[in-house]
């Protein structure tokens, strides 16, 4: 059955551009267009679609208002279109807070330079997000976090592994049974963590906010964020994490050192690894890659360096980036863990670590956050 997308936008040339593109595909179908927020919640009223395509400026109402509604009404999965500047992301962030699933930037020279590889990927996505757990009878956003600073009011704001890291040469033995998908594991054990990797994607931007914000500003084991996202946008990503958590967020740069209740997020477009020193090393993005920052080469690099001191949490995402870099965690007795299938917007990530039998413990979102401190603290 074809996905039934709703395209919302004012510009009548990028909806025509857009509803062209994806009607183009013979299991998508274009099932009305909408020029401003208010017309986009009465179409996604009457016309119950699939997925919506969802710009931010517009008349009347903007986006992340009409998806703030959306979410309350009839919880549908939103694609944004974003503009990749700084406030661009900013905007985006807040877009996904609302209850959007994922976001491409709005390019009006990519579509006409590169007409294949844009209706490449924006049929990809819409293909994708239609199958997220978006769609559900009463969409909860992130809850406040009491013990964190008062969050301001919203402002109008990519796995092919390349193994340049060696696996260790002793492997430790796989545990006797690795908790199936489903399957909620116990409360972790304690142990003196060197550092604690997280890896995502699709839904990561809230996924990682729920997580952090649980964690207490003496938390005491370095943090390292992968999350899959455009250059313009983790310097914002750092900055709204670093606001709303106890712990220290920031971009990461070539040279930063690793220390406790500092978390750096791998810059877009750029490879992030650690080394046994603790200094982070960032280095150019790979085009043979197709992440950028790649998963799988973090937590190849911390594997390297720390041996079995490595806490490793794989969240919502598509794709599989992240198994291999978890296997050779593994191989060095480090631990794994995965997200849920219930709590993941996308159970792509974690679930090829489940499928891989890699995964030490499985959890809930909002549990995740709490056994990170149980087991480090």
């Amino acid at each position: 059955m074809a996905v039934k997308v709703l395209v919302v936008d004012d510009s009548g040339f990028f909806r025509r551009r857009v509803s062209e593109i994806l009607s183009a595909d013979i299991n998508i179908q274009v099932v009305g267009t909408a020029t401003n927020g208010k017309e986009a919640i009465d179409q996604a009223l009457a016309l119950k679609p699939d997925v919506i395509t969802m710009d931010y400026e517009m008349p009347m109402m903007d986006g992340i208002t009409a998806v703030r509604h959306i979410m309350q009404r009839c919880p549908t999965p939103v694609l944004m279109f974003s503009s990749l500047t700084h406030e661009g992301a900013r905007v985006t962030l807040d877009a996904l807070d609302a209850g959007a699933v994922d976001f491409l930037p709005k390019n009006f020279e990519d579509i006409s330079r590169n007409p294949e590889k844009v209706k490449q990927l924006l049929c990809e996505k819409v293909h994708s997000i239609s199958r997220s757990n978006r769609r559900f009878s009463s969409y909860s956003a992130p809850a406040p976090q009491p013990a964190a600073p008062p969050t301001p009011a919203p402002v109008p704001a990519s796995s092919s592994f390349t193994s340049a890291i060696p696996a260790r040469p002793a492997p430790a033995p796989m545990p006797a049974r690795t908790p199936a998908a489903g399957a909620s594991s116990p409360a972790p054990k304690r142990k003196a963590y060197k550092l604690v990797a997280i890896g995502t994607s699709t839904g990561g931007p809230v996924a990682l906010q729920r997580v952090l914000t649980q964690l207490p500003a003496n938390f005491p084991a370095p943090i390292v964020l992968i999350q899959h996202m455009p250059a313009a946008f983790t310097k914002a990503f750092a900055e709204r994490l670093d606001k709303l958590c106890r712990i220290s967020v920031k971009e990461a740069e070539d040279g930063d050192i690793l220390r406790p209740g500092l978390a750096l997020l791998a810059p877009g477009g750029k490879q992030m690894m650690v080394d046994g020193r603790g200094a982070v090393k960032i280095l150019p993005g790979d085009e043979r890659l197709n992440y950028k920052p790649c998963v799988d080469i973090t937590f190849g690099s911390a594997a390297k360096s720390y041996g079995d001191k490595v806490l490793a949490v794989v969240l919502t995402g598509m794709g599989a980036d992240g198994r291999e870099g978890a296997r050779l965690l593994k191989q060095g007795g480090s631990a794994v863990w995965a997200q849920d299938e219930a709590s993941c917007v996308i159970y792509g990530m974690p679930m090829a670590i489940v499928k891989a039998e890699l995964a030490d413990a499985v959890y809930g979102l909002d549990d995740i956050g709490k056994h990170l401190v149980e087991a480090c603290l």
